[in-house]
């Protein structure tokens, strides 16, 4: 990178994902459960520009005495500029966006690789994905921006490293870096690329978020789902594409439906519409969004597909896989 000539800007994609299942398959020694998906990235979510401008002398900006954590925060506060984010967060513990930034930094710290001099970047968050639904809206944003700083700011991180700061930041994190469908375990970060049928989907985004800490500490949740092969989840993708057979489901979906009735209202209106789009209706990750595959057939019927998303109880997307 020149100091003279700043890198042009970006923007990008920050999809939404979904589970086609997920299971809890025990405790961790850490506290942490570990899990069995099918994460399917979507051609929908939130857009995120990236637009350098002036340089900074970071190496002026460091305090020594400092923690890397603390410098990495310091740097990160002056180099990330969130543009049109008024009714966002600006608290680093709270904003993945900043948050990945600090985590970026700190690793080529912790190396010993930060470059003098960096462009300072204005990042602007053009927001369409709900909190806490269960689409990985904040995960994403974190990833776009762990994928785009390290290529603006030419630092040559490989996918593992940047796979690895991922972890760090959220368990949900990791499968945006890894950019296509993937079975996942351990708390997300395990991850084999599969490969799936293309599908649409109608999804439903309830007002309704249940703490994840809450769900997962919840009396009647099942924390031991049998583990299966890897092997298995690719041969059985029937099982839970179009159709969701057991033993695929969603452990968090009797929780949520108990604890949110706008979730419960939301996955009984999609399953009233299962007999026309040959699909069966299931909850994202630990809610609140609720999707139903749709066949071929119905896809091409706007107006059918119309009348559905109107008459939904709750604001309702047709998307596609990425």
């Amino acid at each position: 990178m020149t100091q003279n000539t700043a890198p042009n800007a970006i923007t990008h994609l920050s999809p939404a994902k979904i589970n086609l299942f997920l299971h809890v398959i025990g405790k961790r020694a850490d506290g942490y459960h570990n899990l069995q998906t099918v994460f399917r990235l979507l051609d929908w979510g939130d857009k995120l520009q990236f637009v350098p401008t002036d340089i900074v002398q970071v190496s002026t900006l460091i305090k020594s005495q400092d923690s890397i954590q603390a410098q990495a925060t310091s740097l990160a506060s002056t180099l990330i500029i969130l543009i049109g984010a008024d009714d966002i967060t600006t608290d680093v513990t709270q904003n993945l966006i900043l948050k990945a930034t600090v985590a970026l930094i700190a690793h080529k710290l912790s190396t010993h690789t930060l470059p003098k001099h960096l462009h300072k970047i204005n990042i602007g968050l053009d927001k369409h994905l709900p909190m806490g639904a269960g689409l990985g809206g904040g995960s994403s944003n974190a990833a776009t921006t762990l994928l785009t700083l390290n290529e603006l700011w030419q630092f040559y991180l490989s996918e593992d490293e940047l796979i690895n700061i991922a972890t760090t930041i959220g368990a949900d994190v990791p499968i945006f870096i890894f950019g296509q469908d993937a079975i996942a375990m351990g708390v997300g970060e395990e991850l084999t690329a599969i490969d799936l049928p293309d599908q649409h989907y109608l999804i439903l985004t309830p007002n309704a978020h249940i703490n994840t800490t809450e769900l997962f500490a919840h009396p009647k949740l099942s924390r031991d789902i049998a583990p299966l092969s890897i092997d298995t989840i690719k041969t059985q993708s029937r099982d839970y594409t179009q159709s969701l057979n057991a033993p695929y489901h969603n452990v968090f979906t009797p929780v949520v439906t108990s604890l949110a009735p706008a979730v419960n209202d939301a996955l009984q209106y999609l399953q009233s519409l299962e007999a026309q789009a040959l699909g069966m209706t299931r909850m994202t990750g630990s809610g609140s969004a609720v999707f139903l595959p749709l066949d071929a057939s119905i896809v091409s019927n706007k107006v059918l597909l119309k009348k559905w998303i109107d008459d939904a109880p709750c604001p309702a997307y047709v998307v596609s896989n990425l």
